[in-house]
């Protein structure tokens, strides 16, 4: 089983990209929040995979976070729920409103999602409510962490956040691009270069 690729990033759109890893390219399918986050073609990008065998096919979809490929499998686990439902599920809501949809069975928030009916998003609410939380642990940015982010660096903190990121890990992310870099840069910039910074660890 793949569980992770790393390589250039020779295509991208909306529901899939081509990552060349050595040479090989992997046809990878993803959220629209993977997708956001993706670097420029041509350039270094590291996903998270679950390979999905099928009698006719392997296939693999990409995340950038380890609790979207989470919400992924559990959603792949329900009865009636396939790897383009999860994904349609993924794409339309982020990790805290997903969370929250589920744990205080909000049906009609769930069946806003392109392809979920009432009776998904039933089955969905009921499957996954015990087991959503440790999905976005997240959910709140606390104000203890220490000196104040301008608005740009907040707004990013955010994003970044709703992505599944430890607020503490962000934040120092910030600190360190901050010190190396006085002018900041635009707000998808930044948050590509937080995303990079939190790659290299």
């Amino acid at each position: 089983m793949i569980a992770s690729l790393t390589g250039r990033l020779a295509f991208k759109a909306p529901s899939h990209i081509t990552l060349d890893v050595q040479g090989v390219g992997y046809e990878v399918f993803i959220p629209l929040s993977t997708f956001y986050a993706l670097p420029d073609l041509n350039e270094s990008a590291s996903l998270s995979i679950h390979t999905h065998l099928r009698d006719d096919a392997i296939q693999l979809f990409g995340f950038l976070t380890s609790h979207e490929k989470d919400a992924f499998i559990l959603l792949t686990g329900i009865s009636g729920i396939g790897p383009k439902l999860a994904l349609s599920v993924l794409s339309s809501l982020n990790m805290p409103d997903f969370v929250s949809a589920v744990q205080t069975g909000d049906i009609d928030k769930l069946a806003t999602v392109p392809g979920i009916g009432k009776k998904s998003a039933g089955r969905i609410a009921l499957e996954l409510k015990d087991k959503v939380e440790r999905l976005h642990p997240a959910a709140t940015i606390p104000h203890s962490l220490s000196e104040p982010l301008d608005r740009l660096q907040e707004d990013a903190l955010s994003a970044l956040v709703n992505l599944g990121y430890r607020p503490a890990e962000v934040k120092e992310a910030l600190k360190r691009l901050a010190r190396a870099h006085p002018n900041t840069p635009p707000l998808k910039d930044l948050i590509k270069d937080v995303l990079k910074d939190l790659a290299q660890g």
